[in-house]
């Protein structure tokens, strides 16, 4: 997966001979300090129904970037990329003392929105892999130029593997986002039509990258009670969510693995709110949406908040039980039985020698021991890379919030994708995060300003695409890099995921201890990365192909397919 062997660095400047572009791997953050080591032409290798991407470095001080149509010829059907700039965000206050202040790329903008002659010009170019493709190998030349002058085309090859990944997440998520939040980052009123079809476009986008939402319109469908009886219209909640629930919204079938309940302040007795909370599951049993409906409790409770999460938790299990609790906390003795998906911070899983940044650390299996019944799921918060931002006085505590799992800007690209491999690592049952669009409620521009909980992006994996902004008639989701490792990481948790289940799970649990060790030794070599995934990638066709040889006997002898 991802590009290999580049061999020489951007280093030439811009003369009366076109600059050839260099491609560099996804796992590198270019930067205006930094000459990354690039090649002439681009290798990737996907599996079906997985998209992969690389980075195309043109000559610097650019203003304007076009890009022929790039169309792979191979054994199937032609493929085809999308290519987006990398846009710049000014670091003002570091996240951790391994963040650094300065220009990052991390939204990812139309060609041809306005660019900053200042900063590098980088190319993102993905290829995604329709799940019936053909495999073998699939070839043709990036062509693009800059200030009208042709650049050398770039060879861009792309191995289409046999096997295939599943279009839905096999890892349960939820990451936040709200209908609200996006009015105000785009400036437009909430009860619009345009930011419906927003908030769609912005749903849409996460589940391309394998991941599912909490709170999208965040009304909760109207209610009256009969007879004990919660009597529901179903109406609008439907038609915003039934195509992220029933496979219908993108080509793949791909659906949400969660969704949430909406709580309803006209339920406001005990007993009207188990009657609306049965209504909502016998909804989703009705409809036939597999998607694990959950109850998001009190969010990282105080000892005080102890009895207002048993009394949510009660209300929802006398509902009939079809309803798990989500419930943000480190393990604790107080909230037993009331959790059924029990979450903690990344830094609650994996025991470090310094200060201690969660109350109570203890392992997936650990945990599971002590609360059986409970699925485990993890998130990321300020707890694993500091909550006021800067390097701290204290070098201990320095270190103890560094080199984790993290989304932020200025760390590290493997640090953003890190998260599949550790949960493929650990047995955790899902991740949660909370937002991804929370900067949008702030007065701050956020295409110059990220930082929040003293991290650069926490909680914001989105750019508001306005017309004044990218140019156009109208508004768009802009994503960002991060959520593009983020997506990666998923695959990455896939490819061992299906490496497992063909028999091969003791390579797949080596590979992935070669890139994590825990959730703060991993790997930031993106050579590292690009040879586990080689390796990996050999042992599952050979693994594959003899599964489908196994299939093929068992059909030729008349057993079950």
């Amino acid at each position: 997966m991802g590009v290999v062997g580049w061999a020489w660095a951007v280093s030439a400047v811009l003369s009366a001979a076109p600059v050839a572009p260099q491609v560099v791997s996804p796992l590198v953050k270019v930067r205006p300090d930094a000459t990354p080591k690039g090649a002439g032409q681009a290798r990737l290798s996907a599996a079906r129904g997985e998209c992969e991407a690389t980075q195309v470095v043109l000559p610097p001080g650019v203003t304007r970037v076009t890009m022929k149509p790039l169309a792979l010829k191979g054994p199937g059907a032609p493929l085809t990329a999308d290519a987006w700039r990398e846009a710049y965000l000014d670091v003002k206050t570091p996240s951790n003392g391994q963040g650094q202040a300065g220009p990052w790329p991390d939204a990812l903008v139309p060609l041809s929105a306005p660019a900053n002659p200042r900063h590098p010009t980088v190319i993102y170019v993905e290829v995604c892999i329709p799940h019936k493709q053909a495999p073998g190998t699939y070839a043709g030349s990036l062509s693009a130029s800059v200030d009208g002058k042709e650049l050398p085309e770039v060879p861009f090859s792309v191995e289409v593997q046999p096997f295939e990944l599943p279009a839905t997440s096999s890892l349960p998520n939820s990451f936040g986002i709200s209908l609200y939040s996006i009015a105000k980052g785009h400036g437009i009123p909430a009860d619009s039509p345009e930011a419906r079809s927003l908030l769609r476009a912005y749903g849409r986008t996460l589940l391309e990258h394998r991941l599912s939402a909490h709170g999208m319109g965040m009304d909760p469908p109207g209610v009256k009670f009969q007879d004990g009886r919660a009597v529901v219209d179903w109406t609008a909640y439907d038609a915003e969510m039934a195509p992220f629930l029933d496979g219908s919204l993108l080509p793949s079938g791909a659906r949400f693995t969660t969704s949430d309940v909406r709580d309803s302040k006209k339920a406001s007795t005990d007993a009207e709110k188990t009657a609306y909370y049965r209504a909502f599951q016998k909804h989703y049993e009705d409809k036939g949406w597999p998607a694990q409906l959950f109850f998001y409790a009190k969010d990282e409770p105080k000892p005080e908040d102890v009895p207002l999460v048993k009394a949510q938790s009660k209300r929802v299990r006398d509902a009939g039980g079809g309803i798990p609790v989500l419930v943000t906390t480190p393990l604790d003795a107080a909230l037993q039985g009331s959790a059924d998906i029990l979450t903690p911070t990344l830094n609650c899983f994996y025991p470090r020698e310094g200060p201690q940044t969660c109350r109570t650390v203890a392992t997936p299996a650990s945990v599971r021991t002590k609360m059986p019944r409970a699925k485990v799921w993890w998130y990321q918060s300020c707890n694993s890379h500091g909550c006021t931002g800067g390097t701290p006085p204290d070098a201990k505590l320095d270190r103890a919030y560094s080199d984790w799992a993290s989304y932020m800007v200025d760390h590290p690209a493997p640090l953003n994708r890190a998260m599949g491999v550790l949960a493929f690592s650990s047995g955790v049952d899902g991740e949660l995060y909370f937002d991804t669009v929370f900067a949008y409620n702030t007065k701050k521009d956020v295409w110059t300003d990220l930082f929040e909980f003293g991290g650069n992006g926490d909680g914001t994996l989105f750019y508001p695409g306005t017309p004044a902004k990218l140019g156009g008639g109208e508004h768009q989701p802009v994503v960002s890099l991060r959520l593009k490792h983020i997506r990666d990481g998923l695959e990455d948790y896939e490819y061992l995921r299906l490496l497992t289940e063909l028999g091969d799970g003791a390579f797949a649990r080596t590979a992935a201890k070669r890139l994590a060790k825990s959730g703060y030794e991993i790997s930031r070599d993106p050579g590292e990365w690009e040879t586990v995934r080689r390796e990996v990638t050999a042992r599952l066709v050979k693994q594959w192909a003899s599964e489908q040889a196994k299939r093929s006997g068992r059909r030729t002898s008349g057993g079950t397919p």
